[in-house]
């Protein structure tokens, strides 16, 4: 016998748990779903199923509600977690900056309009492409992240006539309570400038030694999914510190970006912050440690990702086979899996899933919803618990799937990546459509 940890439901096992969800998700009297006022029945059948379903209102709403409460701070969203030409424009609509990190996402913005001078460039690894088509559109901010990119950058600069702004990567020596792939400030790890070891003061000095590029401050990025801010106060204090040092040298920085990474709440058990709270503790933290340090507080960013775009999604499943394992769980296969959602088997991301399409009953049941794919690591939602009148067609819905789920899709097995849907006021609309067989293919040349 294994034994099974079932989840807490405090709304019953097919219940919507607000916290999960985005705002103008609600359940009819009839048990069908609605997100953004338009039925999820009535979405898979007009686009079928996988279906990613973005919340429009939600999404715009919680850029606002960062930019409020950041409102002395630069607030950049992090494209990496969802970015289609749709929300480039929600978010240059919103105020908000962006943050990028690869010549596609780039690219992928200018060509919506966004305004370069909003965007923030990142990447270990930047190629001379991706500089110089930072260089030629004036993006705001470059964050550098290895010596290498130094020399190159100052070379490009130097020959183009021109003074790009940049920010230092500095890496804090933090190692927050999350998955190891999505830590990204302890020292032994692939992004920016150690300050323990004095790499962040040196690519200071390299960047002065050059003449030519706009040092404007550091950045730091402490990882993905942090709930609470001890992890961010330590490394505020280290930043801090290295300002300190830096300003006694007569070398007075005037930004410091902190970062996202922001968590959300998956299941019932997890609680975020609210973002006016996440503000306040980040902006007092700064402020005892430049006391504490005798320095001016810099100007500050923060860019959230998951944050804004996680709860404004949901994904939409149809059943298509359904397993009883006596004295285990029920195995629920759905149409999707680790191609449309890859962080279960890559994060040990975690899920709840509810029936979407109709009112169900009988008892609660231990379920694992699982994919298609040929892969014993294809899981969905690793442990839930729904009715045990869950049938075979049925429209399952998982929340919280706006981030990272489509820009992580993927096509093992040669299945196509499934269209995102945004709903507001009661229409939907294609902004990214599924891909067919013939856009699979055509990129074979055999």
């Amino acid at each position: 016998m294994i034994s099974i940890d079932t989840p807490a439901l405090p709304y019953g096992a097919n219940g919507l748990q607000p916290k999960l969800w985005s705002r103008h998700t609600v359940r009819r009297p009839d048990g069908v779903v609605t997100i953004g006022g338009v039925a999820l029945t009535d979405l898979a059948e007009q686009y079928g199923t996988p279906a990613y379903v973005y919340d429009e209102a939600e999404f715009r709403l919680r850029c606002d509600e960062f930019r409020r409460a950041f409102h002395d701070f630069d607030v950049y969203y992090a494209g990496k977690s969802f970015l289609c030409r749709a929300v480039a424009r929600w978010v240059a609509e919103s105020g908000i900056g962006l943050d990028v990190c690869t010549e596609g996402e780039l690219r992928l913005a200018l060509s919506a309009g966004f305004p370069a001078e909003r965007i923030v460039l990142h990447g270990n690894n930047k190629s001379a492409v991706e500089l110089e088509l930072a260089v030629e559109h004036h993006v705001g901010r470059i964050v550098v992240d290895s010596f290498d990119e130094i020399e190159r950058l100052t070379t490009l600069a130097a020959d183009r006539g021109v003074c790009p702004p940049v920010l230092v990567r500095a890496t804090v020596g933090v190692r927050p309570d999350t998955h190891d792939n999505i830590a990204t400030a302890h020292e032994d790890q692939k992004f920016g400038f150690s300050v323990a070891s004095g790499a962040a003061a040196d690519a200071v000095e390299l960047i002065h030694a050059g003449g030519v590029l706009d040092l404007r401050g550091l950045h730091i990025h402490l990882g993905s999914q942090i709930f609470g801010t001890r992890e961010y106060e330590f490394g505020i204090r280290c930043a801090v510190e290295l300002l300190a040092e830096l300003a006694k040298a007569g070398d007075e920085l005037p930004e410091l970006s902190l970062g996202g990474g922001f968590a959300i709440a998956y299941i019932p058990d997890q609680t975020a912050l609210p973002v006016t709270e996440l503000a306040e503790r980040l902006r007092s933290a700064v402020g005892d440690a430049c006391r504490a340090a005798g320095i001016r507080v810099p100007r500050l960013a923060v860019e959230p990702g998951r944050a804004i775009s996680g709860p404004s999604g949901a994904t939409v499943y149809r059943v298509g086979t359904i397993k009883h394992l006596p004295g285990l769980r029920t195995y629920i296969a759905v149409d999707g899996g680790m191609s449309d959602n890859i962080r279960p088997p890559l994060y040990d991301g975690v899920y709840v899933a509810v029936v979407a399409g109709r009112d169900v009953d009988g008892d609660d049941t231990p379920v694992r919803v699982v994919g298609r794919h040929c892969d014993a690591g294809d899981v969905v939602v690793r442990d839930d618990v729904l009715p045990s009148g869950v049938r075979l067609g049925d429209l399952l819905a998982v929340p919280g799937t706006g981030a990272y789920c489509r820009s992580l899709s993927n096509n093992f097995n040669h299945v196509p990546r499934p269209p995102v849907v945004a709903v507001l006021d009661g229409q939907a609309r294609l902004i990214v459509r599924g891909e067919t067989f013939d856009d699979l293919f055509g990129l074979d040349v055999g």
